[in-house]
């Protein structure tokens, strides 16, 4: 199990990366915009500095759901390889077969 520590702090960063979202695109959207005039670009890169930087959606972290280990992560499965094993032989995932040769 990973740090009850490490598991809160990354949902917090999930929660301020919703909240700031459509803000973050809309500043994105004008600083990338060449046809606007420079100065206008650049207080949108300002405003955009000055937002949280948890805010950004970069700094998630993927984690297992079952047990929070950050490592070999399965986006497809949303666990890593260690659960998904124990998952898998006990029976709890649906068509997962232990293979044998």
């Amino acid at each position: 199990m990973a740090k009850k520590s490490a598991v809160n702090r990354n949902e917090m960063v999930r929660a301020l990366v919703k909240q700031f979202a459509d803000k973050r695109t809309a500043l994105k959207a004008i600083a990338n915009d060449e046809s606007l005039p420079l100065e206008e670009r650049f207080d949108a890169r300002l405003k955009l500095a000055k937002l949280p930087r948890n805010s950004s959606p970069t700094r998630i972290r993927n984690r297992c759901e079952v047990t929070g280990r950050p490592r070999a992560y399965y986006r497809k499965l949303k666990m890593s390889r260690i659960a998904l094993r124990e998952l898998g032989s006990a029976g709890q995932i649906p068509g997962l077969v232990k293979s044998s040769w």
